[in-house]
């Protein structure tokens, strides 16, 4: 029979674990990775009135995509398009870009698939006899490592030509030169560090599902248990 178990520590378990895995694919398929240094406006657009406020702009870069100023754009007031620069893998400006893009997947895989379990664990808490709370954690433990690894190489991929035409020629491995960074690389690492909250959380989330009180409330016949 089918136990339907929440409390207060496995519910917050879920919620953070299912906004983990959208931060880190939100900003995986973002190019604000980068934003490139200041770029002031043709005369042309000056002329034409399409600069807006005529302030420069700073196109942005991403690990395979990127955002830039359209000139003549006067279809809609919006003069900036983004979109992937890289129709292919092969085609990522650097190999340690590709590698972060392998690693970040990979990583981002695995914490969709504990997101998508851990909402069943209200009603299934254990798998083959484990503790799908532990499992789950496990995952997220080694979806972290994985995600530390592509975060590491993705400085080291900063002196490409790419990056180089964004940053300018002082851009090297690990200097932005005229670049700073954008609010994916902030929210990639952010990400990673509830990664490995949410696994060490896991364990809480397991213990308050097989407490004493819900034992209790288990062998006095409710199918639907509530604790806080």
């Amino acid at each position: 029979m089918c136990h339907v178990i929440v409390t207060c520590r496995s519910m917050l378990w879920t919620l953070l674990s299912i906004v983990v895995a959208f931060a880190e694919l939100i900003a995986f398929m973002s190019a604000d990775w980068l934003i490139g240094k200041a770029k002031p406006l043709s005369s042309e657009d000056m002329d034409s009135g399409t600069g807006g406020s005529q302030e420069p702009y700073r196109p942005t870069l991403g690990i395979y995509g990127r955002c830039t100023r359209i000139s003549h754009m006067q279809i809609s007031r919006r003069d900036t398009l983004c979109g992937p620069y890289a129709e292919n893998f092969s085609e990522i400006a650097s190999g340690f870009w590709q590698a972060t893009a392998i690693f970040l997947a990979v990583g981002i895989m695995i914490l969709c698939a504990v997101a998508f379990v851990s909402v069943f664990t209200m009603c299934v808490q254990s798998i083959m006899k484990k503790s799908i709370f532990n499992v789950c954690g496990l995952l997220q433990g080694i979806a972290g490592l994985f995600l530390i690894l592509g975060l590491i190489l993705y400085p080291a991929g900063w002196g490409c030509q790419k990056a180089v035409s964004y940053c300018g020629h002082y851009a090297s491995a690990y200097k932005l030169g005229d670049c700073s960074l954008g609010w994916a690389f902030y929210t990639a690492i952010g990400g990673t560090v509830l990664t490995f909250i949410c696994a060490v959380f896991s364990a809480q989330a397991e213990i308050a599902t097989s407490s004493d009180k819900v034992q209790e409330e288990i062998e006095e016949g409710k199918n639907l248990i509530c604790l806080l």
